[in-house]
């Protein structure tokens, strides 16, 4: 009789209708955990860090995070103006010269495709070599008439370009020696301003012109047969990037 009054009793006891509240404050407490720890994370303050960690260990009753390693610090991506905007002018340089290279290989087409031309583009501009028998007679650093209307068409297109062009004169091993032009010094370097010179009276600024000749120093084949000394005999326009690769200071030893 007793179990059986007492069993009535608890059945009488009216239901917990806030039971949801402990459910609700569990979740309100992880979120305010989280984003405890998220700002201690963006913080990157190792005192911080730790003070949240060992509140947070209290809390739950355990021990705190750990907080992070030099290593875990530095790794973290640190964001940097100054590169930012070097990548982005770089990224603008670079479509900028390969827009020019592709107008040159266009214009040069007829010589391209015979061989004759070569356009290319690294980071340090864009280079169009052009074998020597196109602009040239043999032992001579006269430009011929043909060869004027070619280069008057670069010009065109570099005349209004704000990058500076290197000019450089290349011959094969062959020595020459006559009253003009002791040596192939002579000759690459006349040719290379034979060159510079059609482009100033085409409009571009002599401020932009640099002329540069290599002799028989910087061959591009082997100087074994005819054909070969023939590619060696050439002159490169090279159009110079306006962003060259950053000096690297070398320390003392």
């Amino acid at each position: 009789m007793q179990y059986r009054r007492a069993r009535r009793k608890f059945d009488d006891d009216p239901e917990n209708h806030e039971r949801w509240l402990i459910s609700y404050a569990d979740f309100i407490t992880l979120l305010f955990a989280f984003f405890v720890v998220m700002y201690a994370v963006s913080s990157i303050n190792t005192g911080k860090y730790k003070v949240f960690s060992d509140a947070l260990g209290d809390a739950f009753g355990g021990a705190g995070a750990a907080p992070p390693t030099n290593t875990e610090v530095q790794s973290l991506p640190i964001p940097n103006p100054a590169s930012r905007k070097r990548n982005e002018a770089i990224k603008k340089e670079k479509e900028q010269m390969t827009r020019l290279a592709k107008d040159l290989a266009s214009t040069l087409a007829p010589l391209v495709k015979e061989g004759k031309v070569r356009v290319t583009q690294n980071s340090r501009g864009v280079s169009v070599e052009i074998n020597a028998s196109v602009l040239f007679r043999a032992g001579d650093a006269s430009l011929t008439e043909e060869s004027r209307e070619a280069l008057t068409a670069v010009a065109t297109l570099l005349k209004d370009d704000p990058h500076n062009v290197q000019v450089e004169g290349h011959t094969d091993n062959v020595p020459i020696r006559n009253a003009i032009f002791p040596s192939n010094w002579e000759l690459s370097a006349v040719r290379a301003g034979s060159v510079v010179r059609l482009f100033i009276e085409s409009g571009i600024a002599a401020s932009r012109m640099t002329a540069v000749g290599h002799a028989d120093n910087q061959p591009v084949a082997s100087n074994d047969n005819p054909e070969s000394r023939a590619r060696n005999r050439r002159v490169a326009v090279t159009i110079l990037s306006g962003i060259p690769d950053p000096a690297t200071e070398i320390a003392n030893p």
